[in-house]
């Protein structure tokens, strides 16, 4: 199964030149990588991301996360997948720009 992490320019770029991060400043606070399902990424880009460019979509491997992936639940009772470890370049399977196009980001087709 694939999940989801949206990255702001500058997390992607830390990702991209480090290798390995964190994550965002609320992943930090919250002690795991917040990511979402293909269900549940589009709420998550309205909520959280609401009217920012430059974002990236980057897709994960459940099976490769491995341990380290939890699935509790958040908002709405609703379980989201988070990571209790380091967020990896070498774990990303895919990443596409994710546009805004009248004030709502676009997502891949086919994700």
């Amino acid at each position: 199964m694939h999940i989801y992490k949206i990255l702001r320019p500058e997390d992607w770029a830390e990702l991209e030149r480090l290798g390995e991060t964190s994550g965002a400043p609320v992943d930090v606070a919250d002690g795991f990588v917040h990511f979402s399902t293909a269900g549940q990424v589009a709420e998550t880009a309205a909520k959280h991301f609401a009217g920012e460019e430059g974002l990236i979509l980057a897709a994960f491997d459940t099976e490769a996360l491995g341990e380290a992936l939890k699935w509790e639940v958040s908002r709405g009772g609703a379980e989201f997948p988070h990571l209790y470890a380091p967020l990896r370049r070498a774990d990303v399977i895919w990443h596409a720009p994710l546009p805004l196009v009248g004030g709502v980001h676009v997502f891949p087709e086919g994700m």
